[in-house]
């Protein structure tokens, strides 16, 4: 009994050793991150637009990232991070996605999009349900070696400091007028999710479209103030949709347990649509 304990014990603090060293290492990049905003870029105006390999290549001459694809690829420079909470941790990732990426994703998705369902706690599989009223779908294997689709993976792992491998396929959504996502948990509570990849540990929640009223991203136990949801006052963090924007959170904590206070919803949508891809990211590798 003894010894068991001991190897439960030790394997606990190796996953929590672990989760700091990654958030440690994460704040670094960060801050490398802000450090290089703005800088020895061209602007939007000057950008010419040429979509080659999944992404857009800077006209030569114009800055010192030129020949460099892997800084285009990450967009080094026009990425700007925002910490918005540190428990949970909350990052706005700004620009992260190019208005052209955005409508490519919308595209793909709009022919194909479905119902949205939920995950039944004893089944593991999808429900139809009232708590998310949305419509959506996945991106399949095939389109994910798609050169931009594979740009933005990458993007996506780099900045969670996850690797591509652990990520389940993008699911791109849809919300019209009226529609919401009532507060959840993004970590599941059934077993049988479990056995392809672990638990969910992080999301990428991405904004594809402009000129939404309402459908804010709302996180009720993060922060210490007020904010706005689909046009109500409330208490928590909300991050409003704005096309190309990113926020980054974690279901799972420091201490390697699945975090409660990472409970989030989709504001309801008071005008306009909302476009999002989620990218959900696992413990192992996703099979």
């Amino acid at each position: 009994m003894a010894a068991t304990m001991r190897i439960v014990f030790g394997l606990l603090t190796f996953v929590t050793v672990g989760m700091i060293i990654g958030a440690l290492s994460q704040l670094a990049f960060i801050r490398r991150l802000e450090e290089s905003y703005g800088t020895e870029l061209p602007s939007f105006g000057r950008l010419r637009k040429i979509q080659n390999d999944g992404y857009l290549q800077f006209p030569r001459g114009m800055s010192h990232w030129d020949n460099d694809k892997e800084a285009q690829v990450l967009r080094i420079g026009y990425v700007k991070p925002e910490v918005l909470n540190w428990s949970p941790r909350i990052i706005l990732l700004h620009n992260f996605l190019s208005m052209e990426e955005c409508d490519y994703l919308r595209a793909i998705a709009r022919p194909r999009l479905q119902i949205s369902t939920v995950v039944d706690a004893k089944t593991g599989k999808g429900i139809k349900s009232e708590v998310r009223t949305s419509s959506g779908m996945f991106l399949s294997a095939e389109e994910k070696k798609y050169p931009m689709v594979q740009a933005i993976e990458k993007r996506i792992s780099v900045y969670s400091q996850i690797p591509i491998e652990n990520g389940e396929l993008i699911q791109v959504l849809r919300y019209e007028k009226n529609q919401f996502y009532k507060p959840h948990h993004d970590y599941f509570s059934d077993t049988f999710n479990l056995k392809r990849g672990g638990q969910r540990i992080a999301t990428m929640l991405i904004y594809l479209s402009d000129n939404v009223e309402g459908g804010e991203t709302y996180f009720p136990m993060a922060g210490s103030g007020e904010c706005n949801c689909g046009g109500k006052i409330v208490r928590g963090l909300s991050v409003k949709p704005i096309k190309g924007n990113a926020v980054l959170f974690w279901s799972m904590g420091l201490d390697g347990q699945s975090d409660p206070n990472s409970v989030h919803g989709g504001c309801e949508v008071l005008s306009g649509e909302k476009w999002s891809a989620t990218k959900w990211m696992r413990q192992t590798a996703h099979v």
